[in-house]
């Protein structure tokens, strides 16, 4: 996974920085409507992308539908080298609530809403944002190739798999990127990862932070974070950068100050003894 930026990783056809940005938490509670504060939420998104952030993670099922929206009005006509991933697989019955549904005709729809909400011509990254086990993947990934030939998507990744299932998914289409919930407290996705290293396929974290219970942890964590001046959150997304050069850690939030201490997590550097402390 070559790139001419030490601080950043290759998607597909795409390079972007190794720190991206989930924009699930600028909708309601709940992941559920309108932000508290709209106006909050668009002065976020263009901070991150004056801040240097080129990777903006959101979904169909952020909303719903909210997330895509916002990300369209506070940053459309997007600057060049930004690259939006969004997903579709996942529908909303209300308010933390996800249902699968990742039939073909259902993901089409969902990716026609999508580009219209982002007001693009092509995705850039669309990710089947989870497993249907009443569908065949081959019939999921299979509408996704579709689009791709249509021109409306430009690359294809996979969210919330296994390893089997990878595999499975990489047989039947390019599988640029792998978005699993992973941190420094759950590695359950450890053998997943393994491969997307082994292989250069770009892997995205989802709850990085684990909604914050790593901050609250003592022990190693804490006295390497107080070390380096830190916080025990950019110290857990440190650890993450160091975990694989495939990394591209999107943590999330609805505030500014908590996106600029996460985005300075990347210029920290743990020694190899940090590393090893943390297992």
């Amino acid at each position: 996974m070559a790139t001419t930026r030490p601080d950043a990783i290759t998607i597909g056809d795409m390079t972007v920085g190794r720190m991206g940005f989930g924009a699930m938490r600028v909708t309601g509670r709940g992941v559920w409507g309108e932000p508290p504060d709209r106006a909050a939420a668009i002065a976020l998104l263009r901070r991150v992308v004056e801040r240097g952030v080129d990777l903006i993670d959101t979904a169909d099922s952020y909303g719903p539908g909210t997330s895509e929206t916002l990300i369209a009005e506070a940053l459309h006509p997007y600057p060049e080298g930004l690259v939006i991933a969004t997903k579709g697989g996942l529908t909303r019955p209300g308010p933390d609530r996800w249902d699968t549904d990742c039939r073909p005709a259902q993901l089409r729809q969902a990716c026609e809403a999508s580009l219209k909400r982002l007001k693009l011509e092509r995705i850039d990254l669309y990710q089947l944002h989870t497993v249907d086990p009443r569908v065949p993947l081959a019939d999921s990934l299979g509408a996704l190739l579709e689009l791709r030939q249509q021109g409306k998507i430009r690359h294809i990744g996979v969210s919330n798999v296994g390893a089997r299932e990878l595999a499975q998914a990489r047989k039947l289409a390019p599988i640029v990127s792998v978005q699993n919930r992973y941190s420094l407290g759950d590695r359950g996705s450890d053998g997943v990862l393994d491969v997307c290293a082994r292989d250069g396929i770009a892997f995205l974290p989802w709850f990085p932070l684990a909604a914050g219970a790593l901050t609250r942890r003592g022990g190693k964590l804490a006295e390497i974070a107080e070390r380096h001046r830190a916080t025990p959150a950019q110290v857990a997304l440190a650890w993450l950068l160091h975990r694989a050069p495939v990394m591209v850690p999107i943590p999330g939030t609805s505030s500014i100050e908590h996106f600029e201490e996460n985005l300075a997590a990347a210029g920290l550097a743990l020694s190899d003894a940090e590393l090893a402390a943390l297992g």
